[in-house]
């Protein structure tokens, strides 16, 4: 987006989704076509409630996850998923697959936004502070909103737009260390995704692979 503009990069990944369309119908697999089918439904809903959360600016917790399950999640779970059914694995280590993704993808979105208030432009890829510029209300904020709730909840309300809102917003993360709790919470999701995966699989460098990834994911810094 940077080098072409946003316009030309949602062409580009219009034309990706339309082209992962193909060769997955080529898999001739009924049950994995459905699989990724459900993450292209749970990518609309997911825009449909962050669309909902803009026009009251105001999201709790639970919503805010379920969202990121859609946006995020469920690709990383339904694909996780898929792969395990294309090898026809047995039922319970399909169950471990999606629920690895899940949770690696529920993580993943985690660090994505307390990296958004300790990153920089160069290291994001982004503007830091992106999602707060934007009105967006991450885990960071609403975990700060949970004690700073009287002064906070107004400035997510009009997101975040009049003067001073932005320094209120880090302020009140800040005190109530709002990015050591995301990268707290996305530690939990990172230990589940590696249970998911040891208390199915047998002892191979497969199985630490996927160890060691769930843990990369929370120690990224981009």
């Amino acid at each position: 987006h940077r080098a072409f503009g946003n316009k030309m990069a949602i062409l580009a990944g219009d034309y990706l989704l339309a082209r992962a369309s193909i060769y997955l119908a080529r898999l001739r697999n009924v049950d994995v076509v459905e699989c990724m089918s459900t993450t292209i439904e749970h990518l609309v809903r997911g825009e449909v409630l962050q669309i909902k959360d803009s026009r009251t600016g105001v999201a709790d917790m639970e919503g805010y996850l379920r969202k990121n399950f859609y946006k995020t999640a469920s690709l990383m779970a339904n694909s996780c998923k898929s792969a395990a059914l294309l090898n026809h694995a047995t039922p319970e280590v399909v169950d471990a697959a999606y629920r690895y993704g899940k949770h690696v993808g529920v993580a993943f979105q985690l660090i994505d936004d307390a990296l958004d208030f300790e990153g920089s432009a160069a290291s994001l890829g982004k503007p830091a502070l992106a999602d707060l510029n934007a009105g967006l209300s991450t885990a960071p904020v609403l975990f700060a909103a949970e004690s700073h709730g009287d002064v906070l909840i107004p400035a997510m309300a009009r997101k975040f737009k009049e003067a001073g809102d932005i320094d209120l917003a880090l302020q009140c993360i800040q005190e109530a260390d709002g990015v050591r709790r995301t990268k707290e919470l996305a530690a939990v999701h990172a230990e589940m995704a590696m249970e998911a995966v040891v208390g199915v699989l047998e002892p191979s460098p497969f199985r630490d692979s996927l160890v060691h990834l769930a843990s990369r994911v929370v120690d990224r810094s981009r």
